[in-house]
């Protein structure tokens, strides 16, 4: 399925925000084309502008990337500002790993690495809690791919735990706004190019090989993908059928 930088003008656009010269939306991406959707592809780490206003935008999605929301590059802290406009006028908003740490470092909350330098990188445990269990059935494991985590700030709802290293995995800040610590966007394809192109990550502490994220694959994936179904109904329905939010407290 082709993806495109020039979105389709005839159809509702999602704001696609990457953070590497070849990074792709991956299956995220596939899934709001098969919805319906165009997709607005920027990258403001290479200058790319961000728009004052999700006015013209159905949603907005920030990928992953192998920086730090605590990095001082303009881009990271500009990104973390910008967050602020899909919060204030309550439009549908996805952080995936660093999106989604970059909305807590927005929310006033902390992104962090563990006090004995362990990662998650692989297919680790994930559990709902009862505010996730009521909106959707959940996958036992996830791919993790990280080495930071985010806490859980004011006003946020955990939806899903993980390993005591790294508990909060998946959070959402008032109707529209959700933020997940692992990548249901990871097709094959993808896992291949991380897994040799940073295969060095694999031998940090709690890292698992790579033979065991393919095995993990095998035996999760169709869990994985079923959620982030259940999701997208969830969080941005269809082009044709979107989902309709409550605006609470627009004027703020």
């Amino acid at each position: 399925m082709m993806l495109s930088n020039g979105p389709d003008s005839s159809k509702p656009r999602i704001l696609i925000v990457l953070h590497q010269e070849h990074s792709s939306p991956g299956r995220v991406g596939q899934e709001l084309v098969k919805r319906g959707f165009t997709l607005d592809i920027r990258k403001p780490r290479f200058g790319d502008a961000l728009p004052t206003t999700l006015e013209g935008h159905a949603g907005a999605v920030i990928f992953g990337g192998p920086m730090s929301a605590n990095d001082p590059d303009a881009f990271v802290k500009k990104e973390i500002d910008w967050i602020k406009v899909p919060l204030r006028e309550q439009k549908p908003f996805f952080g995936i790993c660093l999106g989604g740490q970059m909305m807590v470092k927005q929310l006033g909350g902390t992104v962090e690495g563990h006090k004995d330098g362990l990662v998650e990188i692989g297919y680790y445990p994930l559990e709902a809690t009862g505010a996730g269990s009521s909106l959707m059935d959940w996958p036992q494991r996830v791919y993790q791919w990280h080495r930071e985590g985010f806490s859980l700030p004011a006003g946020c709802e955990l939806l899903a735990q993980g390993a005591p290293a790294y508990p909060n995995q998946a959070i959402r800040y008032g109707p529209a706004a959700y933020g997940i610590q692992f990548h249901p966007e990871l097709t094959h394809l993808m896992m291949v190019r991380w897994t040799t192109k940073a295969a060095e990550r694999m031998t940090l502490p709690g890292a698992q090989q790579r033979r065991d994220h393919f095995a993990g694959r095998f035996i999760h994936d169709a869990a994985v993908r079923s959620w982030l179904d259940n999701f997208l109904d969830l969080w941005i329905g269809t082009a044709k059928n979107p989902v309709k939010y409550c605006q609470l407290n627009a004027a703020e």
